[in-house]
């Protein structure tokens, strides 16, 4: 953990009085389950309250930055910024999916890789950064990390992945497109869903997600970017 240490004293002025708090954040359940023994602590716990500040640190930076805005454009903002996929990306960003503790499976299966625990990680992050700092420390981080992508205009563009997929597919007519949860995992706070889409029973498309809603969106967006051909359907 010396590497993340210095990453984080070097690139953000950060340094954790409790180390523990940080470890745990970078902690999988995965590899806290292969060390049961050890009594590890995971970061799940601290990813709910991450959640919760980063929610409250976004509000009130859109509140503040968009007067005149009504609260539907502020909420779809908000829930673009906060979304897993982009989470995952401030995590790379930031450089933790190198430094994330996981399970030998979920190492193998890409989980370095995969948006859901890497959109849980930066959550944790806050969490624990919130526990040893305070908030004024973690609205400072994300006005560091965050903010600039926000100002860019980065989310501002919300892509509806279902209706665009709709407009492919329905190019030569009304097709039958359905989208079912293949399963469920996690707590209750922190849920993920997995969905495939279909076509007149012809799949082409999964997704996972920590919605049905975001699932969904997921597998449509595979199967668009899988540039699916609505001849072949």
């Amino acid at each position: 953990m010396q590497a993340l240490y210095n990453l984080l004293a070097e690139k953000f002025r950060l340094t954790f009085d409790d180390t523990e708090l940080l470890e745990t954040a970078f902690t999988h359940t995965s590899y806290a389950n292969e060390h049961r023994l050890l009594k590890i602590s995971h970061n799940e716990r601290l990813e709910f309250l991450g959640d919760a500040v980063l929610q409250l640190v976004i509000s009130e930076y859109l509140f503040a930055l968009y007067p005149s805005k009504p609260e539907g454009d502020l909420s779809k903002m908000r829930s673009m910024i906060v979304r897993e996929e982009s989470l995952a990306g401030f995590s790379r960003d930031c450089g933790f999916d190198q430094f994330i503790k996981l399970g030998k499976g979920e190492e193998k299966s890409g989980g370095r890789n995969r948006d859901t625990i890497l959109g849980d990680l930066f959550e944790a992050f806050l969490g624990a950064l919130l526990l040893d700092k305070g908030v004024e420390t973690v609205r400072n981080f994300i006005q560091q990390v965050m903010i600039p992508k926000v100002e860019a205009g980065q989310f501002e563009q919300v892509i509806d992945y279902k209706t665009r997929l709709q407009e492919i597919l329905q190019i030569h007519g009304d097709v039958q497109i359905t989208y079912e949860v293949t399963s469920e995992s996690g707590p209750a706070h922190a849920k993920e869903f997995e969905v495939q889409v279909s076509v007149n029973g012809k799949l082409i498309g999964q997704g996972r997600g920590r919605s049905k809603k975001a699932a969904e969106q997921e597998a449509a967006k595979k199967a668009v970017e899988n540039k699916v051909d609505p001849s072949c359907i």
